[in-house]
């Protein structure tokens, strides 16, 4: 019976490549030159570290464009709060990953109202869709990326 698994997760090598892209990008910027600017990964997220407020919007642009050139949705970002330390702000992005037990039920009622030949269920922060029909998987898969659930998703482990 054919499946697939809905998971919402970051790759971390490429999280790293992206971090690593955009500090070469601050270390060429003219507006950048001279300040102690840089990103970080630490804790699960990307610390970013300016003088200023205004300087960490930017650099939260550079970060969003970094991350959609190595094909990570830059929705995965969480951002914290601005943290101000003497002459040096801060702010951790934390990292979406994995579906919560709320979006989950979410997707299945989803999938339910679908009223297409296929089950849906809940394995911990991924979710499982099985049905007899191929193409009734390809339009679960359809419905989930046009539905907006406030998560990046990847569809994975498709079996025929």
């Amino acid at each position: 019976m054919p499946s697939f698994d809905v998971v919402s997760e970051v790759d971390e090598h490429e999280l790293s490549n992206a971090v690593d892209q955009a500090n070469r990008e601050l270390e060429k910027r003219f507006d950048f030159r001279g300040v102690e600017a840089s990103y970080e990964l630490k804790d699960g997220g990307v610390l970013v570290t300016a003088p200023e407020e205004f300087q960490i919007q930017q650099m939260e642009d550079i970060l969003r464009e970094k991350l959609t050139r190595r094909s990570v949705d830059a929705s995965c970002l969480d951002p914290g709060d601005i943290e101000g330390a003497g002459k040096v702000k801060r702010r951790l992005y934390g990292l979406k990953q994995g579906i919560d037990q709320d979006t989950a039920r979410k997707m299945t009622k989803m999938v339910k109202g679908s009223k297409l030949k296929v089950q849906a269920q809940v394995n911990g922060d991924k979710v499982r869709v099985t049905g007899k029909k191929r193409d009734e998987l390809q339009q679960v898969i359809s419905m989930f990326k046009d539905a907006d659930l406030g998560l990046p998703l990847q569809f994975d482990n498709f079996r025929d």
